[in-house]
């Protein structure tokens, strides 16, 4: 796997002693649908990162100035030329960016190295920070999906259904070709009252 390198964070590789940091995320992991990779022991965390380590398909945030892994970009190949893609921060680490600097240098990746044409995100329409980030990076909500993935159920062990929203960009829209890039100060898209 490449190393990416930003102002404040190195894109890399997950590392086996990136354990403890893993486990620090994603043990309450933040957004509702990182609930299935939740980890309960450090000893799952270990096991975690040992099968991160051998992926291309995810990178570990590492923070500049602290040495830690604060979170991660990830996503998987459509064939020929779609990729997903999704990110979360360590809480810890929220609202100061990073999630917005580390998406920005996987995305840029991914156009100018892998020939990638279309990139896309799935968000649950409570999760407001995400779709926030979609909006920066460029990308136009495309589809809402009602009661589309369920994440939790409820007391009777019925699932819940989350609305879900759809967010993509074009490689010809990522350096402003035919679409200008929103201001960083892009408000959230509505969601109809979701």
């Amino acid at each position: 796997m490449i190393t990416i390198e930003t102002d404040r964070l190195i894109l890399r590789g997950f590392r086996e002693g990136d354990a403890e940091d893993l486990f620090a995320f994603l043990h309450h992991p933040g957004a509702s649908c990182f609930l299935s990779m939740k980890l309960e022991t450090l000893a799952a965390a270990r096991a975690e990162a040992i099968k991160r380590a051998v992926s291309d398909d995810v990178f570990a945030i590492e923070h500049r100035q602290s040495g830690r892994v604060i979170g991660e970009v990830f996503g998987h190949l459509e064939p020929p030329d779609t990729f997903s893609i999704a990110w979360q921060v360590n809480t810890d680490f929220a609202r100061q960016g990073f999630a917005l600097e580390a998406a920005r240098a996987v995305i840029d990746d991914l156009f100018e190295r892998h020939g990638i044409r279309r990139i896309y995100a799935y968000v649950e329409t409570d999760n407001l920070a995400s779709q926030r980030l979609c909006v920066r990076l460029g990308m136009r909500q495309e589809g809402l999906f009602r009661e589309f993935i369920s994440f939790e159920a409820d007391e009777a062990g019925a699932p819940i259904y989350v609305d879900t929203l759809q967010f993509a960009i074009l490689k010809k829209e990522w350096r402003g070709g035919d679409t200008k890039r929103p201001e960083d100060t892009a408000q959230p898209v509505q969601t109809g009252g979701a």
